[in-house]
């Protein structure tokens, strides 16, 4: 591992976490668990397979993450976050809120995972009526479908489909994170080819957090 070799804790957490790809492999473990190999590398495309066994010796090496042999019927390697990488998730949060602006710049062919979603809207979005009903929202993007979820002035967000949602939204994930972020008015966003199906109303229930 090359180190800045300075006296500063900003350069030394820099040594530890700033390589390519550090981050993210943190972000899956934050998103998924403990999860196996297979599973991180499924979520870092364009990562190659000598670097992610790297990375994950030089994260298990500073005590971000810790590796064990599941039981059967699993019977493989996991990986899970440590408390100590458990404690990077305000510096996830104020990275992806200092990053959201640029996703408005992103590449129509860069990659999104539905579940990706999960992460975002538990950290800066909240249901402004809390004592509301619940509501259920199936979004359609990426490489599958994810549900929203309001309940008690928060927001979750998990792979698969809803059996009753309140409204299917179906898109580019550029267009749903415009409309929820509200960067993006809907009816632009119904121009410019989202979908929404059933109770238009219920993406209110989803509001990010002034600052």
């Amino acid at each position: 591992m090359r180190s800045y070799g300075q006296f500063c804790a900003l350069a030394k957490a820099l040594d530890a976490i700033g390589d390519r790809w550090s981050l993210l492999i943190v972000r899956e473990l934050l998103l998924q668990g403990a999860c196996r190999y297979t599973d991180i590398k499924r979520g870092l495309p364009g990562i190659a397979t000598n670097l992610l066994a790297d990375r994950l010796q030089q994260l298990e090496g500073v005590g971000v993450i810790s590796r064990e042999v599941a039981p059967p019927p699993v019977a493989t390697t996991l990986f899970r976050l440590t408390p100590r990488g458990e404690d990077l998730v305000p510096v996830i949060r104020e990275l992806g809120r200092w990053g959201a602006p640029l996703l408005a710049e992103a590449r129509d062919d860069d990659v999104f995972h539905a579940y990706w979603l999960a992460l975002p809207l538990e950290l800066y979005y909240h249901d402004p009526t809390p004592d509301a009903d619940p509501v259920v929202i199936e979004v359609r993007t990426g490489d599958g479908p994810a549900v929203i979820e309001t309940a008690g002035g928060r927001v979750r967000a998990r792979p698969g489909s809803a059996r009753n949602p309140d409204a299917v939204v179906s898109g580019p994930p550029n267009l749903i994170h415009g409309v929820l972020s509200r960067r993006l008015a809907l009816d632009e966003a119904r121009r410019q080819g989202l979908e929404v199906e059933g109770d238009a109303a219920a993406l209110e229930r989803v509001q990010p957090v002034e600052r």
